[in-house]
């Protein structure tokens, strides 16, 4: 809560350029374990300050995004994201800016919404329903699943459909969680992978 560390510290590097998207109500500081062991491997690694904290709709996400690989010239760029910037981050890929994305790793994605975001009373939380209309309109974009890596735990208690995204590889991690899957070693080994290849 306390650190104070710059983001703009981890954005050099000769390898490829990684983009984080953290999760709804998140900063980058929760996915900052990622973007340090990134960086120690030569990646530069990105923050989107217009995200914030993610509160908007992923529409907006997504468009927040975009206007950033190109601000920046960002090619060949690889995302991690956590939660609803997976949701952000397949969006950009299904849009004028995919073609920037090599790949995207997703960890506890609602690829397919939660029936719990039916019972919430922020407008924010509901958008993450099974049938709202950003949820289903994602879930009928393929083409881009065979560039994603959806990781997630055995059992989430923010997503009890699971986070698994037809087309993509999807890696289930023999633990629980929504936010403690981010610390296990799968999910570094996973995006290593997609940025060296």
């Amino acid at each position: 809560m306390f650190d104070r560390t710059d983001p703009g510290t981890f954005s050099t590097g000769t390898a490829a350029d990684i983009v984080v998207l953290p999760g709804v109500y998140e900063t980058w500081k929760f996915l900052q374990p990622l973007v340090t062991a990134m960086h120690a491997r030569g990646h530069a690694v990105h923050v989107v300050d217009a995200l914030r904290r993610n509160q908007r709709p992923v529409v907006d996400m997504a468009q927040s995004v975009a206007e950033f690989l190109e601000e920046h010239d960002l090619t060949d760029v690889i995302l991690v994201a956590h939660s609803k910037g997976g949701l952000a981050g397949k969006l950009v890929m299904t849009g004028p800016a995919g073609a920037r994305v090599r790949a995207m790793l997703a960890v506890a994605t609602p690829f397919g919404g939660s029936r719990y975001a039916r019972l919430m009373l922020s407008r924010t939380l509901r958008a993450f329903s099974p049938d709202d209309p950003s949820i289903v309109g994602l879930a009928r974009q393929r083409t881009v699943n065979e560039r994603i890596v959806s990781i997630y735990a055995e059992f989430d208690p923010h997503i009890p459909e699971g986070s698994e995204l037809p087309g993509a590889k999807n890696v289930r991690l023999e633990t629980g969680g929504h936010f403690r899957v981010l610390a296990n070693p799968r999910v570094l080994a996973e995006l290593a992978v997609l940025a060296e290849q």
